[in-house]
Order: C-alpha cells, then structure tokens, then sequence
C-alpha cells in the first residue's frame, strides 16, 4: 500500500474514533434529562419578588429557583373573603396574573414553587393592593332613565370586560324586589332598554356583576316608564309600491304581521325573490293611524342565508304616499321624497360568538324570543312604514322575516 494513502487511512479513522468517544461522553454527561416525578427534592421558594397593579389584580414578577425538577409556581389567594382563587404559572415564565379582587385594598397572596413529583416549597407571601376593580369602575358610570314601557341603562365599559348588568324592580305581588333582567357584555358601551313595565311610578334597581362573582352596591330610583302601546295589526294593510320587492313562494307582505313568530301550522314568512329586473328588497305598509314609533321587535328565521342582516326603516304620515329611492343604510332623518328615515339597524351576531354560517340551539333561542330595536326618540310621527333590507348574512338579493311587532304613541 502506498505510503501517503496509508498514513491518511490511519489520520480517517483515527479522526472518527476520536468523535464516536466524543459522542459517548456528550451522551452520557451533556445532554439534559427531565428528571423523574420520584425525586422528592424540596424546590427553593421564588425570589426577587416585584408587584404591579391593575383594575382588580395585580402582575407578579420574580426570580425562579434553581431546580431542574420544577414545573410550576402556583399562587393562592382570596378574592372577596368567601371565594379562594388559585393561579398557576409554568416554569418556562417568571410572571404570575392574579385578579378577581372585590376592591382596592391590601390583599395576602401566597406563593410556592412546585415539582415534577408534586413537592411544595415552603410558603411565599407577598401583599398586592389592585386598583379599582373594572365592574366598580362601571357601575360609576351608570345611569338608568325612564323609556317606553320600561327603563333605559347606559354605561361605559371602556377596557371591553365581560361584566353582566341586572335591573331589579320591586314586584307589586310581594313588594319585594326582584330580578328582571340580566344583561351580559364586553361592549365598550353599555346602552340598552328593558321594557315590560306599566306606565306607572315603579322602583327600580340596576347593579354590576363580574365573572369572578363581585357584584356592585345597587343603585335605587323611582321611576315612572313612558307610555307605550303594541301597534294594532288588525289595522294594518299592505301598501304595494312599484319599487317593493318581488314576492316569491307565496310569502307575502302581510304574513310579516300575522301573529306567526315562526313557521307553525303552515304560517309562511314575507318572502321575497329575483324578479325579472333588479328590485330593492323593501315591503311598505301601512299601520292604520299615525303613532310616535317607540321601538319595533323583529323576527328573523334564523341567521345565514337570506336572513337580514342590516336594514332600514322608513316612514312618512303623508296620505297615499309617493313611491321614492329609498335605499338601506342611510342615517335617521334622511329625507326622500315624502319619506323619511326612522333608523338603520344591525342585527346582533350570534351570542355564541360562532363563525357566520355556523350556530347552536342558544342562538336559535335569542332569534325565537324576538330582538328588540329603538326607535330614536327624535322621529317624527308616521303612519306608513316601509322595510327595506339592505343585506344579508350570506349577501343574497332576497329576504325573508317572519314577523314585526311595532310599540309606539298614539297621535
């Protein structure tokens, strides 16, 4: 053999000897291993700890021990002197989130660092004083007025929180206070009505609930709902103006104020279709005297499809009214011709927060109950009214509602 190609052979193999030995010994004392969960090591306690507060909790900050068995560090604490809350923190981080706190004082909380095998380390404590807890923060800005047949409660929600807004009113039957509504939200703004209520003076109560169960102080007032009435569907009649939509399936106008709320004992929807040229999909009517509309409920069959999904009222108290442009989506009081607009409305997502397209029986349910719209208070009186559905869930050039109940003034 060669001199040289020998000499290289031998420097080869020698070169792999040298990194197969190298590998053993990384694989035997360099490379990690998780310990098991029978080391019964006691973990050394978090230190370095620092505090930063916000609305109801407060963001712990510290330094980790060194133990190569840890999993986690879990802080105890109670919120409101009844409920004990725990929050845990994996090992990878070094910041714990602990809120839900009744108010802005001083509050214990405790902490230990824990293994793979379950072992605590001795107890930490440290004392957090949160801020102004976001449901306190709300019920300061609340306000509750007299509205058509009930109440109106408005609030600001500016950091979005899941809060929950209850109206209690003292029932005539026991004289005691009871609850009538339950409001639940992460609006931004708080602005909606609970109705159902005579037009007398009637004591009423509204306080906020949070999703760790703090609840507000109530606030109380008397107050005495303004008038209202269900608009008399026996005296409505179908208006039909050149620019109404086409009706399709036998779904005319009037099954839109037939008492039916859904398809029971062959009761049909107001339908309407793609007719030989492009029409606005709007129906009017008539009401059969002038009212000072209030607010109005719709029900839909559901969401998707041809639901509707914004839409606009119209309205005018002309004799025979002229037909007119009348399209979707225009601010109240846009005039056209002899109409004018009452309000453009959205309906409401499914509560369930699912994508479009997709529901559950929850959803189902809020559509069947009926959804409440207001009328602005600002609106002139009309004795026509005119739907006008500017789209749809899934963007179709048809619509199709159940039934509309109308609540206002008699003039």
């Amino acid at each position: 053999m060669n001199y040289n190609i020998s000499r290289r052979l031998h420097f080869f193999y020698g070169v792999l000897a040298l990194s197969f030995t190298c590998l053993l010994s990384c694989t035997k004392n360099d490379i990690y291993k998780i310990p098991g969960s029978d080391d019964k090591t006691k973990p050394g306690v978090v230190t370095n700890i620092r505090v930063k507060n916000f609305k109801g909790g407060a963001i712990l900050t510290y330094t980790l021990p060194d133990a190569q068995n840890l999993l986690y560090v879990v802080a105890n604490y109670n919120i409101n002197g009844k409920v004990a809350r725990q929050t845990k923190s994996s090992y990878f981080l070094d910041t714990i989130r602990v809120e839900g706190f009744q108010s802005s004082k001083d509050y214990t909380v405790t902490l230990h660092a824990v293994t793979r095998a379950n072992v605590q380390s001795d107890a930490v404590t440290v004392t957090v004083h949160p801020d102004t807890p976001y449901y306190q923060s709300i019920k300061k800005s609340l306000t509750i007025a007299a509205d058509f047949g009930g109440v109106n409660v408005q609030a600001l929600n500016t950091d979005k929180r899941a809060i929950g807004v209850n109206v209690i009113s003292v029932d005539p039957a026991d004289n005691k206070f009871a609850i009538k509504d339950q409001h639940y939200t992460s609006a931004d703004t708080i602005n909606y009505a609970v109705r159902g209520f005579s037009s007398t003076a009637t004591k009423f109560g509204v306080f906020v609930t949070d999703q760790f169960g703090n609840i507000s102080d109530t606030t109380i007032v008397t107050l005495t709902p303004l008038y209202e009435e269900l608009l008399d569907k026996k005296k409505f009649f179908n208006y039909p103006t050149p620019s109404d939509a086409y009706i399709g399936y036998g779904g005319i106008l009037p099954f839109l104020w037939d008492g039916f709320t859904k398809e029971i004992g062959g009761a049909a929807p107001w339908q309407t279709t793609i007719g030989p040229i492009q029409k606005r999909v709007q129906g009017t009517f008539g009401v059969g005297r002038t009212y000072k509309l209030s607010h109005f409920v719709m029900w839909p069959r559901g969401y998707g499809y041809a639901n509707p999904k914004n839409f606009t009222i119209w309205g005018t108290n002309k004799d025979n009214p002229a037909d007119a442009e009348t399209p979707g989506g225009l601010k109240a009081g846009t005039v056209a011709g002899d109409w004018v607009v009452l309000g453009s409305y959205r309906f409401p997502d499914p509560p369930s927060g699912l994508p479009q397209g997709q529901t559950n029986a929850a959803d189902q349910a809020f559509v069947e109950a009926g959804v409440s719209f207001d009328v602005p208070f600002t609106s002139p009186a009309v004795k026509y009214l005119r739907v006008v559905v500017k789209d749809t869930w899934f963007g179709l050039d048809y619509t199709y509602i159940e039934e509309m109940s109308f609540y206002g003034i008699p003039q």
